[in-house]
């Protein structure tokens, strides 16, 4: 390790990690878009519930190396900067409706990908290319002026404002909320009865802590090279596909190494349950429906500063403003999505 570069051993940190989300989405059903499909309209609450387990554990681990030093909050993106609500909230619905149309979010068609379907391919290309449009191309200079980034002036979640009114430590509001998301999940029987979905919640939600442990040991490391870093899958599929293309944007980072271990754990998950298959669009129409939800995902994501794991599971493991806010209107834009396309299929 000592003789590899600070950002090719990010780029294992989020190899590791993401290899774990990625065994967790084909082997747990760790999902956004089907853990609504399935509480909203398969009335099955287990992987919305699995939510909960995935945030709690990622909490308390966070909050527990927090207290003991090994992770500075304040140094994440989510922290950084002042929370724009208007931000989370419109690019959180753009984010959500797009993940309708598109059938999955950039984890999930990553996830799928691994499983052989070459239409998630298509979500993924697509999705980079457009997060990459908002983010440094055509859109940058209108979603700066339409969302505006500032450094930070003051608590950007939860535990820190709790922190700055009683001088009490931040641990001490995390746990609490990390309590109540057991709670809200383990009250459900059906979760309490699936083995399966439990491992795999416990299992994202260390590797979610993870990341930002591992990528802050090397940010003190490299002396600020490394940027403390949790997984995201907007801006970094883009950085991947310029990096597997020119070896550019910014080199071997942790954003590559997350892409592949997703990719690469979605693989082996597929082989291990045996359900591996190329699976390609039915229909053009079915194709048009995937780029445009892939597009808007990207658009909605990079305005949000995350998408339904980077904000969802990886800004609301932080506790920062901006991660429920984003989830939330990510769920009603799926769900506007969800309804306009169940509808577009009945008759008359």
């Amino acid at each position: 390790m000592d003789q590899l570069p600070f950002g090719a051993v990010a780029a294992l940190v989020g190899l590791g990690t993401g290899m774990i989300l990625g065994l967790a989405a084909r082997l747990g059903s760790f999902c956004t878009l089907g853990a609504i499909e399935s509480a909203f309209y398969g009335e099955d609450q287990r992987r919305a519930r699995m939510w909960g387990v995935v945030l709690g554990t990622a909490i308390t681990a966070i909050y527990l190396l927090e207290a003991g030093g090994q992770i500075d909050l304040q140094r994440t993106i989510y922290h950084q900067f002042d929370w724009n609500p208007l931000a989370s909230i419109i690019g959180g619905l753009i984010f959500g409706y797009g993940m309708a149309l598109a059938g999955n979010c950039g984890f999930g068609a990553l996830a799928r990908f691994g499983g052989g379907e070459i239409r998630a391919m298509v979500v993924v290309v697509v999705m980079g290319i457009f997060g990459f449009i908002t983010l440094n191309g055509p859109l940058a200079e209108l979603r700066v002026l339409l969302f505006p980034i500032t450094p930070a002036e003051g608590a950007q979640g939860l535990p820190q404002l709790f922190t700055q009114a009683s001088g009490l430590p931040m641990l001490v509001a995390a746990l609490p909320v990390a309590g109540l998301l057991f709670f809200w999940a383990f009250v459900h029987a059906p979760l309490r009865h699936s083995p399966s979905h439990v491992f795999w919640g416990i299992a994202a939600g260390l590797a979610l802590a993870g990341a930002f442990w591992g990528t802050s040991v090397l940010e003190r490391e490299s002396m600020g090279e490394v940027a403390v870093s949790g997984h995201t899958f907007t801006a970094p599929l883009g950085r991947t596909l310029l990096y597997l293309m020119t070896s550019s944007a910014g080199g071997l980072s942790f954003s590559v190494g997350s892409v592949l271990g997703v990719l690469s754990g979605a693989l082996l998950g597929s082989f291990i349950k045996r359900e591996f298959r190329w699976e390609a669009c039915e229909d053009p129409r079915e194709l048009g429906r995937l780029v445009s939800g892939a597009a808007l995902m990207g658009v909605g994501g990079i305005v949000a500063m995350g998408c339904s794991i980077g904000q969802g599971a990886s800004g609301f493991s932080t506790l920062a403003f901006s991660g429920p806010v984003t989830l939330a209107a990510i769920i009603v834009g799926a769900l506007v999505g969800l309804r306009q396309l169940l509808q577009g299929f009945q008759p008359g």
